[in-house]
């Protein structure tokens, strides 16, 4: 004589620990750990509960919720204060080396009006996908997920959005499934606006990182993006000092059009830790155009990056 299924025996089978549920009268309420799945993955569990559920005698219908518990996770604010300084080209190549150092990384592309992530990650044609309206990111070739404005609108859209609505993005992304992503890098947009106030207020970031060229023009604003950090009580990690240096490419003599050490007189002026400079070289500005960023390369561009995100990694490992 066969025993008759139980909603425990049901449920263990199929979910180990993951699910819990309880029986009233002829409806199944369930409710199923997804933490660190994947979207297909998750949605393979969640098939595979209903049907055990649906097995168990008496029961005629199935309701399922699934939930996330939210692990710690380091979120890392890449800002600048100032446009055209290079600052995506930076958040993507430390998202790449921090994870080719052990992280888990996932990369958000908070830039809402000037998206450049996708490129810059070679993933133009990719599209997120959504499961309950909670967004999934994108899988890169780079082992780092990721999510963008630039993945939502056409690339010659203008998004035209006032404050509210682009700190509603930021939101959407930030409460996207990660997954056992330990590590979320965050490219902000210029200036000290909405996204930053959301970010800062909302999310309260464990660490800035800022990236200026040598130039005082630059400064300036990275002094503004630092004051804003420091007022609302986040951490600088350090200065990276970008653009720093051209070798020519003929004769290999080193020029400086943007100045040089600026932002490390600045870091020591300011008490900061100086975290590394990264040349201005013609390699870094075409791999970052045909979307293979340099630190996921062994070439001397990416071990500069690759320097900076050691020094970005030992910080977290003491501070966090």
């Amino acid at each position: 004589m066969n025993t008759p299924i139980s909603l425990e025996s049901a449920l263990t089978a199929v979910a180990g620990t993951r699910a819990t549920g309880r029986i009233e009268g002829d409806r199944a309420s369930i409710v199923v750990d997804v933490s660190g799945l994947d979207a297909a993955a998750r949605d393979t569990l969640e098939a595979e509960v209903r049907a055990a559920v649906s097995a168990v005698p008496g029961v005629a219908a199935v309701r399922i919720a699934l939930t996330s518990q939210r692990t710690s996770r380091v979120i890392l604010a890449v800002a600048s204060g100032k446009g055209g300084v290079g600052k995506s080209t930076v958040s993507a190549n430390l998202a790449i080396a921090l994870a080719r150092a052990g992280r888990r990384v996932g990369l958000v592309d908070a830039d809402i009006y000037g998206p450049s992530q996708p490129r810059l990650m070679g993933v133009t044609d990719a599209k997120p996908t959504a499961h309950e309206k909670v967004l999934n990111p994108v899988q890169t070739p780079y082992g780092v997920p990721m999510l963008s404005m630039g993945m939502l609108v056409a690339a010659d859209q203008a998004i035209a959005w006032r404050g509210p609505m682009a700190a509603g993005a930021l939101t959407q992304m930030m409460d996207a499934n990660w997954g056992a992503a330990d590590t979320l890098v965050l490219d902000l947009p210029p200036g000290t606006g909405d996204v930053q106030l959301t970010m800062v207020q909302k999310y309260r970031p464990t660490g800035a990182v800022i990236v200026s060229t040598p130039q005082d023009l630059a400064l300036i604003d990275a002094r503004r993006a630092i004051d804003l950090f420091v007022k609302a009580g986040i951490p600088i990690i350090g200065l990276i000092e970008n653009m720093a240096g051209y070798a020519c490419p003929s004769c290999g003599a080193i020029s400086d059009p943007f100045g040089t050490g600026g932002a490390e007189a600045a870091a020591a002026e300011l008490g900061l830790p100086f975290l590394g400079r990264i040349p201005l070289d013609i390699r870094v500005r075409m791999a970052s155009d045909a979307g293979t960023p340099p630190a996921a390369g062994n070439g001397p561009e990416g071990a500069a990056f690759q320097a900076v995100a050691d020094r970005v990694a030992a910080w977290i490992a003491t501070s966090t």
